[in-house]
């Protein structure tokens, strides 16, 4: 402790978990166990739909390109509130509220479908009870996710140079969780019944409100609502503005639940207001910036919008990804039985054992001056993924066996992690650097609303990659139909890719020697 001074801890906790804030070890726990419900929940869903209520890979593609957009968008919501009114505690526990109740329901699945004639029959009742499920789910991560983040770095003074261990730390939570959930939740639900699955992602956020609330007392007052004055104050309707707020955060899921079922009003929402925000900021850089921040602002608002291709790829692995995993391949590896749901924890894994190279390299890079600027890692990652669809269908078309070699999906996962760790890390950092410091909040607002865009795109995508049968037979991928699309996306990822890299210098010179 002594290597650092009194003055560097200012403001901070005092050192008691790991030489970090106590408090960081109640958000570790409770984050790691959201991240368990969410990611336990989200690697079944596609299978859940077309296994048990024989959705087509069109309409489950949808459900799923919605419900992963607008839980992008939610916390750009969730974050102003905590900000303006209620603090980041008290948005964390009302999120995971909400979260513990969706993922409650979400083990109430009813009858399966079945098929009378060429019409599939589902009992509409506990379709809207899974509708219902997923909009708490979305107005719950609104609520959370943006702001539990926020509470990590509340508990470090501003000069403390812990704080970038401190964040490693929790991140390391969200992989744990992650990684955790695939394998547990994928087993239980696949192998024991959905809604075993289900009510197993349900307990493990009960257990992280539980961690939450209990370790409340260890957060120091931090995270405390800015004015709590205000929020005795009497709204409009007659409450007072936190019960105001709350009912306001129903009013969300009631637009979730809505939206969820016209899922195609999902990626058109998102566009407007993702149109809306560019020409928002370009009227900020115009009219209020001078030429050296308007530069900046327009450099990071570029590579703000062509993030959303990677999501768009990258999260075909929640998607078409795992439906080929069930229907195409040998998933028995090296004398493992590994289901169509766990195939996604490659992803997690290879982030866990790649991240410290990766940022050993980019170090090592550095030192010798080599290391690529911000804009030339944004167009090698989407080259990267781009040339992992094409070589991915292009070996699916050499492997004519019924049951694919596994070799090809470690070879996708691979590709899609190297990516993300060419952009994902650097994303939200280069926000904050290039951003106007007045404006930092609407920036960020606008990467979640084009990561949103990306994944109800990845949604879209998918859904043209289904055969024309009915029944049962419409959960099925046409073959012939994917491996043109997965082709045809990588060409284009890597097309964007390239004109990325050629316009690195004019980019480079309007960051204006922002790294």
């Amino acid at each position: 402790m002594s290597e650092y001074s009194d003055e560097m801890y200012a403001g901070s906790q005092k050192p008691n978990f790991m030489g970090h804030p106590i408090g960081l070890s109640v958000l570790f726990f409770t984050e790691m166990w959201e991240r368990f419900s969410y990611y336990g929940m989200r690697t079944i869903l596609i299978l859940y739909l077309t296994k048990y209520h024989l959705f087509g890979v069109d309409e489950a593609s949808m459900i799923y390109g919605a419900y992963a957009g607008m839980v992008y968008m939610m916390p750009i919501i969730g974050g102003y509130l905590a900000d303006r009114y209620l603090g980041s505690r008290k948005a964390v526990t009302y999120g995971a509220i909400l979260l513990v109740a969706g993922h409650g329901l979400m083990a109430f699945h009813g009858p399966a479908a079945y098929m009378s004639g060429d019409i599939v029959i589902r009992d509409e009742f506990y379709i809207n009870i899974f509708f219902l499920a997923l909009a708490l789910i979305i107005g719950g991560v609104g609520f959370l996710k943006a702001n539990i983040s926020s509470v990590v770095g509340a508990l470090y003074g501003p000069n403390d140079p812990r704080r970038d261990g401190g964040f490693s730390i929790f991140y390391m939570g969200i992989n744990l969780g992650s990684f955790a959930s695939m394998i547990i939740v994928g087993y239980v639900g696949e192998v024991h019944g959905w809604n075993y699955g289900f009510s197993l992602a349900g307990i493990g956020m009960l257990f992280g409100l539980l961690v939450f609330l209990w370790g409340q007392k260890y957060l120091g007052g931090r995270a405390e609502p800015p004015k709590p004055e205000v929020l005795k104050e009497k709204s409009p309707i007659g409450l007072n503005k936190e019960n105001t707020i709350y009912l306001f955060g129903l009013g969300m899921v009631a637009l979730s639940f809505v939206m969820m079922q016209y899922d195609e009003m999902v990626i058109q929402l998102v566009g407007i207001s993702g149109t809306f925000m560019i020409g928002l900021v370009l009227f900020y850089g115009f009219t209020k910036c001078d030429k050296v921040d308007r530069d900046r602002l327009f450099v990071a608002l570029f590579l703000i919008a062509v993030q959303s291709v990677f999501w768009a790829l990258f999260e075909q692995q929640a998607a078409s990804l795992t439906l080929l995993a069930d229907q195409q391949f040998d998933l028995n590896f090296l004398g493992l039985n590994i289901l169509a749901s766990q195939v996604q924890t490659m992803n997690a894994m290879f982030i866990i054992m790649f991240a410290p190279v990766m940022a050993w390299a980019w170090l090592a890079l550095a030192k010798k001056k080599w290391e690529p600027s911000t804009p030339a890692k944004f167009g090698y990652s989407l080259l990267i993924i781009g040339a992992g669809y094409i070589v991915f269908a292009w070996g699916m078309g050499l492997d004519d066996s019924t049951s694919k070699s596994f070799l090809w999906l470690i070879f996708i996962y691979f590709m899609l992690t190297l990516a993300e760790l060419f952009l994902s890390p650097v994303g939200l950092s280069m926000v904050t650097k290039l951003s106007v410091p007045k404006i930092v909040g609407m920036m960020m607002g606008t990467w979640f609303l084009f990561t949103a865009l990306g994944n109800n795109v990845a949604g879209w995508i998918s859904s043209l990659m289904g055969s024309q049968e009915h029944g049962a037979a419409s959960g099925t991928l046409d073959m012939t139909a994917t491996m043109d699309l997965y082709t045809m996306i990588g060409l284009g990822s890597g097309v964007i890719g390239i004109i990325i890299l050629l316009l690195t210098p004019l980019l480079k010179k309007g960051m204006h020697g922002v790294h």
